[in-house]
C-alpha cells in the first residue's frame, strides 16, 4: 500500500511545548474517558451519552457565538467530500478528526485549528472497491499512562494504530501499524474485493479494541451467500486478536438453532455498523447489530435468525455472550439497530436499575436492565400480519414496547398523509391508494404494476433515527432523540437469475407497454425495476424536503465523494437505499414534522417535550399551493446528532434553507434542555452531518462541527464565545 505522511514536526514540537509536556500528566485507559474538558471516545464517554457538564456557553450567550477556527477538508483525497460525517475528539489539547475522500487522519491545534500533522493511506483497488468509503465517523484514541495512539479504520478495512503525537504508525501494533481485518475473520475475505468495511469507530476500554464490520446496501444482493459480519476484540497495545463473537452463531452456538435448512451456512451481514458501548465496571461491551443478508426480502434464511437486529452483551475481555434481546424477529423492514446503546443509572419506581437504553429506526426507545437483560418496562410479543411474497418466511409476532412511547409516527395510515389543505389532502389519498398502507410491521409486497406498487413504510428505511444516536444528561436522566418522519415505499420484485440468486429483490414493477431498465425479471402485472420506487400517480418520486442528503447506515453509493446520485463506488453514508419519498405536486407525501427532538424521562419512561427541529424548507416555505396559509415550523430531515451540556440541548440543521437575512446556509440552534424552548441560534454555511462535540482549552469552552452538502465539502467549524 502507498503510504502518504506528512509530519509538521518543528509546529507541532512547539504547540506541544506550550500545552506543556505531553505525557506529564497522561493517565491510563480506564481514566481517560473521564477528563474533564476533554472528548476522548466518539460518544463522548464510554457510556455514549453525547453529555458535557461544560457550560461556559449557555442560554445567555448562545447567540452570539463566533468562529475561533476552521479546518478544510478538499485536499485531503483525490476528491472533496460533501458527506462529512465525523465527530472530532480532543485530547491534551489537540483535536483528532478523520477528514477527506481518502478517510486521512489530521491532528490539529485545538485553540487554532492548525494542521500539526496528517496521515493518510492509498489503498489502491482495496479502498476503491471498499463498500463504505469517504472519512467515516472519526476514531479513537489510547494510552497506557506512557504513550497515546489513535486508533482507526481505512476504507480497505485495515485497522491502524498511530503515535498520537506525532502521526508515525506505531511500531509495535501489529505489522508496522497496521491489522489487516480481513484476516483472522473466521471465513475467507477477499483481500481486495470482499464485501467488508466501517464507517463506525472502534471502542476501546480496558486494552481492548473492539472492532465491528459493515456491507454494502442490502436491498438488491447479488447472492444469498455473503460474508459475515463478525465482531473482534484485539489487544490495544499489539493489534493481537484476542476474541470474535459470530454474530451468525456456529453449530454448537446459542442461536444456531434459529437458523432453519442450514442457512447460518451461507447468510451472510448480521455485523455491527454503529457505535458499541461499553461499562468497565460490568465488564461488558453492548453490540447493536444489523439484520443479516436482505434487507426486505428473507425466504432464502428462513427462522428468526439469532443475532440479527439484537443488541447483544459481551464479556469485554473474552467475548462471552452474557446476554441478548431481538428487536426484531427474521426482519424484512431494514431496521438494521443503527446507533450505540446510551447507558443510564435510573431510579424507577424507587428502584435502582443500570439501564442501558437502545434508540432505533423504527422509533423505540428498548430500555433493558444492562446487567442481565431484562425489559424496564415490558416488552411485548404481539401478533403482527403475515404476507404474501413467495418462498417468505414470516414470523408469527414482533416486540412491541410499552414504554416509552415511540418517538417518531409508526405505519402508514390516512391520517398520516399530507393534510395542509383539501385538496393536497384528496391527492394524497390517490397516490397512497396505489400502496399498501397498514401499521408498523406490515410486510412488503410484491410489486404490481395495477397495485400495490409497494408497501408504504414509516418511519423510512433509513429511519426514525439512524446513526447520530441520542444523548443522555446523567444528571436528570433526560435522553434527547432527534428522528426523521419520511416514508419509504417497499416493493420486491423477482430477481434476473443472471444476476442473482437471491430470488426477490427491491423494485418496482412498471406497466407491460413502458420502457424498462434492464434488470429484475417480470413482476405480476408489469415489468419489475430493481431499485427504488419510480414514479407513481400524480406525485411521483421525489427528495425529502429541503433537498437533504439522510444518510443511513446501510446505503447505496451516494457517489464517489457523497453527494445524491449513484455515481459509484461503495457506501458514502449519505442517500437513503429504501427508494425516493413519494410526494404531492412536490410536497412529502407525510404531513409534517419532517425533523423533532424528542426528550424522554428515563427514570418514568414518559414523553416531556417534544418539537419540530429545523426552520420549514424554501420549497414548502414558497409553495404555491400553500400561498396565503400560516405552516407551523415543519422541521427538516437531516442525520443531526444532538449534543447535551450542563444547560442546553444543542442540534444543528440538516438541509439548505435560505436565512432572514438572504444567505443559504443552516443554523445551529440551542434549546432550554429541560423546556425544549429555543433560546439560541447561530449561522453556518452548509448543514450538519457530523455529531457535535465539546471542549474546554485554555479557559474557552468551543463547540465543534463537521458541515457539508450540496456542492459545500467538508469542513470542521469550531465556535467559542468573543
Amino acid at each position: 500500500m502507498a503510504r502518504i505522511m506528512k509530519r509538521f514536526f518543528t509546529t507541532a514540537l512547539a504547540v506541544i511545548a506550550s500545552l506543556g509536556a505531553w505525557h506529564a500528566n497522561l493517565r491510563g485507559q480506564d481514566k481517560v474517558h473521564n477528563r474533564p474538558g476533554e472528548w476522548t471516545t466518539y460518544g463522548g464517554d464510554l457510556a455514549s451519552t453525547r453529555y458535557s457538564p461544560l457550560d461556559q456557553i449557555n442560554a445567555d450567550n448562545f447567540r452570539t457565538l463566533e468562529v475561533a477556527w476552521r479546518f478544510k477538508t478538499d485536499s485531503l483525497g483525490p476528491r472533496p467530500e460533501f458527506n462529512f460525517q465525523s465527530t472530532p475528539l480532543m485530547v491534551d489539547g489537540i483535536v483528532y478528526s478523520t477528514a477527506g475522500s481518502r478517510r486521512a487522519v489530521v491532528a490539529l491545534d485545538g485553540a487554532t485549528g492548525e494542521l500539526l500533522w496528517m496521515h493518510s493511506e492509498n489503498e489502491g483497488k482495496r479502498g476503491e472497491m471498499a463498500p463504505r468509503q469517504l472519512s467515516g465517523r472519526g476514531l479513537a484514541y489510547w494510552t497506557d499512562g506512557r504513550e497515546g495512539h489513535i486508533v482507526y479504520v481505512t476504507p480497505g478495512y485495515r485497522m491502524i494504530a498511530l503515535d498520537a503525537k506525532t502521526g508515525i504508525p506505531a511500531a509495535g501494533f501489529g505489522s508496522k501499524g497496521v491489522v489487516d481485518l480481513k484476516l483472522e475473520d473466521d471465513q475467507d475475505i477477499d483481500p481486495v474485493s470482499g464485501e467488508m468495511g466501517l464507517h463506525a469507530t472502534p471502542i476501546i476500554a480496558k486494552d481492548v479494541i473492539i472492532v465491528g464490520a459493515a456491507h454494502l446496501p442490502g436491498g438488491q444482493p447479488k447472492s444469498k451467500t455473503h460474508e459475515k459480519g463478525f465482531v473482534r476484540g484485539y489487544d490495544a497495545r499489539t493489534g493481537k486478536r484476542l476474541w470474535i463473537f459470530h454474530t451468525i452463531p456456529l453449530p454448537g452456538e446459542v442461536g444456531n438453532d434459529t437458523w432453519e435448512r442450514d442457512s447460518w451456512s451461507y447468510t451472510g451481514n448480521a455485523g455491527v455498523w454503529a457505535q458499541m458501548t461499553v461499562d468497565e465496571e460490568l465488564g461488558m461491551v453492548y453490540l447493536p447489530v444489523e439484520l443479516p443478508t436482505g434487507d426486505y426480502y428473507g425466504g432464502n434464511r428462513p427462522g428468526s435468525g439469532l443475532f440479527g437486529e439484537s443488541l447483544v452483551a459481551l464479556d469485554l475481555k473474552t467475548g462471552q455472550r452474557k446476554w441478548h434481546y431481538q428487536l426484531v424477529h427474521h426482519g424484512l423492514w431494514d431496521m438494521d439497530i443503527p446507533c450505540a446503546p446510551i447507558l443510564a443509572d435510573i431510579t424507577v419506581d424507587g428502584r435502582p436499575v443500570k439501564a442501558i437504553a437502545q434508540i432505533t429506526k423504527q422509533g423505540w426507545v428498548y430500555v433493558f436492565d444492562r446487567t442481565n437483560g431484562k425489559p424496564v418496562w415490558p416488552i411485548e410479543e404481539q401478533p403482527v400480519a403475515k404476507g404474501t411474497v413467495p418462498g417468505e418466511w414470516y414470523s408469527p409476532t414482533q416486540p412491541f414496547v410499552t414504554r416509552p412511547p415511540a418517538f417518531d409516527r409508526q405505519g402508514v395510515m390516512p391520517d398520516d398523509l399530507i393534510d395542509f389543505t383539501p385538496e393536497l389532502h384528496a391527492e394524497a389519498l390517490k397516490l397512497a391508494s396505489r400502496y399498501k398502507l397498514g401499521p408498523i410491521f406490515t410486510p412488503p409486497v410484491v410489486s404490481n404494476a395495477d397495485g400495490p406498487l409497494a408497501t408504504l413504510m414509516l418511519p423510512s428505511a433509513t429511519g426514525g433515527a439512524n446513526w447520530q444516536g441520542g444523548a443522555l444528561d446523567p444528571a436528570t436522566n433526560m435522553l434527547y432523540v432527534y428522528s426523521v418522519t419520511s416514508i419509504t415505499p417497499v416493493g420486491l420484485v423477482a430477481a434476473d437469475p443472471a444476476r442473482s440468486d437471491f430470488g426477490y429483490v427491491q423494485g418496482t414493477a412498471r406497466p407491460a407497454n413502458a420502457n424498462a431498465s434492464a434488470g429484475g425479471a417480470g413482476a405480476p402485472g408489469g415489468t419489475g425495476t430493481p431499485g427504488g420506487t419510480r414514479g407513481a400517480g400524480p406525485g411521483g418520486a421525489s427528495s425529502t424536503p429541503g433537498a437533504v442528503e439522510t444518510g443511513g447506515g446501510r446505503q447505496a453509493g451516494a457517489g464517489a465523494a457523497g453527494r445524491g446520485g449513484a455515481a459509484g463506488g461503495g457506501a458514502a453514508g449519505g442517500g437513503g437505499e429504501g427508494g425516493a419519498g413519494l410526494t404531492v405536486q412536490g410536497l412529502p407525501l407525510v404531513k409534517p414534522p419532517y425533523g423533532r427532538i424528542t426528550a424522554f424521562d428515563l427514570n418514568k419512561g414518559d414523553l416531556v417535550w417534544q418539537i419540530a427541529h429545523g426552520e420549514t424548507p424554501d420549497n414548502i416555505k414558497n409553495h404555491p399551493a400553500l400561498k396565503g396559509l400560516t405552516i407551523p415550523r415543519t422541521g427538516r430531515p437531516g442525520r443531526i446528532g444532538v449534543l447535551v451540556t450542563k444547560t442546553l440541548a444543542i442540534a444543528g440543521e440538516g438541509g439548505f434553507a435560505t436565512q432572514a437575512n438572504g444567505q443559504r446556509g443552516a443554523m445551529l440552534r440551542a434549546y432550554d434542555k429541560l423546556t425544549g424552548r429555543e433560546v439560541g441560534a447561530v449561522y453556518v454555511p452548509a448543514p450538519q452531518t457530523g455529531s457535535l462535540m465539546t471542549y474546554m482549552l485554555n479557559g474557552k469552552q468551543y463547540l465543534v462541527a463537521a458541515i457539508s452538502g450540496g456542492n459545500y465539502p467538508g469542513e470542521l467549524l469550531a465556535f467559542k464565545l468573543p
